[in-house]
């Protein structure tokens, strides 16, 4: 099951049944299966909120992943992503709206089944990866 929610503001304007076919496709081909995702739209500052009760972080980010489940074959997850850090990263890189928040919505996705962005060949190999899927959904 895979459920979008918008907190405190406007749900995007995407297609949601195709954004759930994709990811469970990509989740598919690793050899995981899709238990429950939740992806919770919000602003910066609910999601800075969020970062910093939960995580004790205090700075803004894109997304923030919280695992439901640790291991298996299923994968689970809340995913709260700002849609105004997405906005922001879309002209800072360049991008349009759209394909930035797709590709945040698989990179949280990405996390849960081992790719990671510590080093920066980790976020080269995430960065590839996340383009591998963006192409699986905009052909």
């Amino acid at each position: 099951m895979i459920r979008f929610t918008a907190i405190d503001l406007a749900m995007p304007d995407i297609d949601m049944g195709r954004v759930r076919l994709w990811i469970e496709q990509v989740v598919d081909a690793e050899g995981y299966r899709v238990g429950e995702l939740y992806y919770y739209f919000c602003s910066d500052d609910a999601l800075l909120r969020i970062n910093q009760e939960r995580l004790g972080h205090d700075f803004y980010t894109d997304i923030v992943t919280f695992p439901l489940v640790e291991e298996g074959l299923f994968i689970s997850s809340e995913f709260c992503i700002s849609l105004d850090r997405v906005a922001d990263n879309a002209q800072s890189f360049g991008r349009c709206y759209e394909s930035e928040l797709h590709r945040v919505i698989i990179h949280g996705v990405l996390h849960l089944i081992g790719f990671d962005d510590h080093t920066d060949e980790d976020r080269l190999r995430m960065r590839d990866k996340e383009e591998e899927c963006l192409k699986l959904l905009f052909k």
